[in-house]
């Protein structure tokens, strides 16, 4: 797919065929775009859980997020916890000492571009995706034995859409940039 119909196509999806999965091998290929993402000194501080069994994909949906999130991602066959590893994006190889006065939001930002490798590669294999901010990071970390220096970011449903989404209102340029 062109990359523009990508960034055109490309939708927040809250309905998923339960007919259809994923494969381990597509969500190696969306890990993949993910990595290919800048990153603060090439830190690749990025990590990603993915549940994918069925037995731990309810046990996630009924634990770790709350019940209008849980329904958006109800057919989806694949649920991906991003995290970055933090101290490192944004400090200096002490780990202690921060670089600028945004420190870890280094490590937030690099996790994003990543992200949205991951989704806009979704887009273009035909997969749909929802970033999902409101979640239980004590109860993901927990299920999925993250370790305490990971910081979780966001939970990604991916799966193959089951509707059409509307495309949402935009601002235009004008509205949001300043040309000096």
């Amino acid at each position: 797919m062109e990359f523009q119909k990508i960034i055109e196509t490309r939708r927040s999806m809250r309905k998923y065929d339960s007919d259809k999965k994923v494969t381990k091998e597509q969500v190696c290929e969306l890990i993949e775009a993910a990595i290919l993402a800048p990153t603060w000194k090439n830190s690749q501080t990025g990590r990603y859980y993915c549940v994918m069994s069925e037995e731990l994909l309810a046990k996630f949906r009924e634990e770790c997020l709350p019940a209008f999130n849980a329904k958006n991602r109800a057919d989806a066959s694949a649920l991906i916890v991003a995290a970055y590893k933090q101290n490192q994006s944004g400090y200096d190889a002490d780990g202690v000492t921060p670089t600028n006065e945004l420190a870890n939001g280094w490590g937030i930002y690099d996790l994003g571009l990543q992200n949205e490798n991951m989704i806009l590669k979704a887009t273009d294999m035909g997969l749909a995706t929802l970033v999902m901010g409101i979640r239980d990071a004590d109860k993901i970390r927990a299920l999925l034995e993250i370790p305490a220096e990971e910081e979780i970011v966001s939970v990604i449903s991916v799966g193959y859409p089951a509707a059409e989404p509307k495309k949402p209102q935009r601002k235009s340029v004008d509205e949001i940039a300043k040309f000096f």
